[in-house]
This record gives C-alpha cells, sequence and structure tokens, in this order.
C-alpha cells in the first residue's frame, strides 16, 4: 500500500464513523488522526479553529444536535502530492438529515436537508496536520426558505455525485488531469480585462460540461452555460483577479483532480455584474475548494466551493445578520 492508499485508509475510518454517526467512535478515531495543534479552516463564520480535533468538536458535534439522524455521503475522495511536496485527501459530499433545531440561527425545516462539504486533510507520517473546508451554509437557508441574498444565475440544488460513480476509488496518478486543469487555469488568468468571453475555453471543456457552484451562483450546463452563470460576470466585476497557484496547490488521482489554497483568489471588485453587488473598489481575498472530473481528455465535470459568506463579510455584508431580519428573530430598539 502507498502512502496515499495509506491516508485515505486513515481517513475512512473517520469518515465511516461519521456515516453512521457513532460520537464515541467517531472521538476515538479523530483523537488517533489529528496531529495535535493542527489547524483547521473552515467557512466563515467559524473561520480558524483550535484543539486537537477541533473539526469534530466545534463543528460537526454542534451541527448534529440540529440533524438528530445526521449522516455524512462522500461523492468524490482522491489523495495525492502536490506540486509542493504536500500529501492531501481531498473529500466531497453532504451532510444529511432531518432539520429538527436551529443551527446558525438558521429555522429548522423538519424535513429532510443537506448541507455539502469539500473538505481537505493534509497528511504527514500517517496524521492530520492541516484541514482546509467549505461548508455550503448558504444552501441550507434556502431550504428553510430564508434566502437573504440575491437569485442565483444558476440553479440551486442538491449537488449529484459523479456521473461515473467512480469518485471513491479512481485508479491512476493523475498526472495528465492535473496538467489539463492547469493549463485551463492558466489561459483564464490571461483573458483581457474587459471580461470578454473566454477564448480557447473549447479546449479544456466538453460540450456537456457541467460546473456545480455554490448557492447563490448555482450549477451551470455547458459551457455556454458556465459563461453566462458563473465566468462572464466574474471576470467582468474583477478583472485583476489571480488564481492562487503560487500558494495554493493542485494534485490528482486518476481522472480527478483538487485544488487546495486559503485564500484562492485575490481581485479588487472594481466593476458591476457579480452577484449585483456595485463596484466598490475593494480588494478581496476569495477561499475557493474545487473539484475536476476529466473524461476522454476533457473537463465533463466541476465541483466548485466558493465561501461566500467570507466575501460578504469582507464588503461589510453581515449575511447572517440580514437573514435574523428576514426570519423575524432580530429584534430593533
Amino acid at each position: 500500500m502507498d502512502i496515499h492508499a495509506e491516508n485515505k485508509a486513515a481517513l475512512a475510518r473517520f469518515r465511516e464513523a461519521l456515516y453512521d454517526f457513532d460520537k464515541m467512535r467517531a472521538r476515538d478515531v479523530a483523537a488517533e488522526l489529528f496531529a495535535p495543534g493542527a489547524p483547521v479552516h473552515l467557512s466563515h463564520p467559524f473561520n480558524r479553529l483550535a484543539g486537537q480535533s477541533a473539526l469534530l468538536e466545534a463543528a460537526i458535534l454542534p451541527m448534529a444536535q440540529s440533524f438528530p439522524d445526521m449522516e455524512r455521503r462522500d461523492h468524490i475522495v482522491i489523495a495525492g502530492e502536490s506540486e509542493a511536496g504536500q500529501c492531501w485527501v481531498g473529500c466531497a459530499g453532504c451532510y444529511m438529515g432531518t432539520f429538527r433545531r436551529s443551527w446558525m440561527s438558521i429555522p429548522p425545516s423538519g424535513r429532510v436537508a443537506t448541507l455539502r462539504f469539500h473538505e481537505f486533510y493534509r497528511f504527514k507520517e500517517g496524521r492530520v496536520v492541516e484541514v482546509l473546508a467549505l461548508w455550503d451554509i448558504a444552501e441550507l437557508m434556502k431550504q428553510s426558505n430564508c434566502w437573504p441574498l440575491a437569485p442565483s444565475l444558476g440553479r440551486d440544488w442538491t449537488v449529484p455525485p459523479p456521473a461515473t460513480l467512480d469518485g471513491l476509488e479512481p485508479t491512476g496518478d493523475g498526472a495528465a488531469s492535473v496538467g489539463l486543469v492547469a493549463d485551463m487555469l492558466r489561459q483564464l488568468e490571461t483573458v483581457d480585462a474587459g471580461g470578454g468571453p473566454p477564448v480557447q475555453q473549447e479546449a479544456y471543456w466538453h460540450p456537456r460540461c457541467n460546473w456545480y457552484g455554490p448557492a447563490g451562483i448555482g450549477t451551470a450546463r455547458n459551457l455556454d452555460g458556465l459563461r453566462r452563470g458563473h465566468q462572464r460576470p466574474f471576470l467582468n466585476a474583477m478583472p485583476d483577479r489571480e488564481k492562487n497557484l503560487r500558494t495554493g496547490h493542485l494534485f490528482g488521482e486518476g481522472n480527478y483532480v483538487g485544488y487546495v489554497g486559503w485564500p484562492g483568489w485575490r481581485m479588487t471588485l472594481s466593476r458591476d455584474g457579480w452577484l449585483g453587488i456595485p463596484p466598490l473598489e475593494r480588494a478581496l481575498t476569495m477561499r475557493s475548494l474545487d473539484f475536476w472530473r476529466i473524461e476522454n481528455g476533457l473537463i465533463r465535470e466541476a465541483w466548485t466551493m466558493l465561501d461566500l459568506l467570507d466575501v460578504y463579510h469582507q464588503l461589510g455584508v453581515d449575511v447572517l445578520g440580514r437573514m435574523l431580519e428576514l426570519t423575524g428573530q432580530r429584534e430593533w430598539m
């Protein structure tokens, strides 16, 4: 068994404990899995968590109190080494259960709900030494009918697993897949500052591609839909955006590629057109954790997670506060 298979096997015990949601088993596994002091970077408003097993104790277990029948479902689990020599295991899927009690002040729906996640675990000598994770908290607001943001240009829904259903057991070293995605990202950086349609992207994307964005942006179908629903507004509004391929990292396994970066982007919101936000000339960073699936040498599916609550926070907008107003939970003098 190679080191990446060993790392996946070590994390599998933690994932399995959360699938059955055995709290005591999860705690025992976490105590062995996470190195003391391993930093955990999670979505706003969690941000940085401290302490061993912080992801479990400070985030997952409190959430489980609101979803008493909660389970974890992984759709993608890949492992590999980045160009910086770091060993990562990346997971995409959702937590799901019956939303019985308020969580993050989001009112419970009383029905089944899902919370989409992208979680990346950095391993060293068999233990997790760092966690980068984004949860689509805004998506849960939409499921509880308390959406406080502008309408999405794409479709907000429960994002599906890979069409090939092989995301848990990809095969191969992933070098060619990483090369394709890296070339695609570099090409996007060369798009004219005017934000016209990205040229030559047809060389990278399958004609029937799906791009699964977070709630607030949504899913886009085929390259034209991706341009209209995400790329064109994003590139127009922030022409100086820079994907952090110097501080972020790509790694792959088989036909899958993962990207880890905290933050993943740096840019200035200098033009209109993105999420209904006016051009504020405000410098921003953006947390991004992504997956791509390659089919016949082209990107057929992409799962992108952006921390939109953190973006709004940097712009001075309290999304959770707006939700409290929308649901009548905030009282004014």
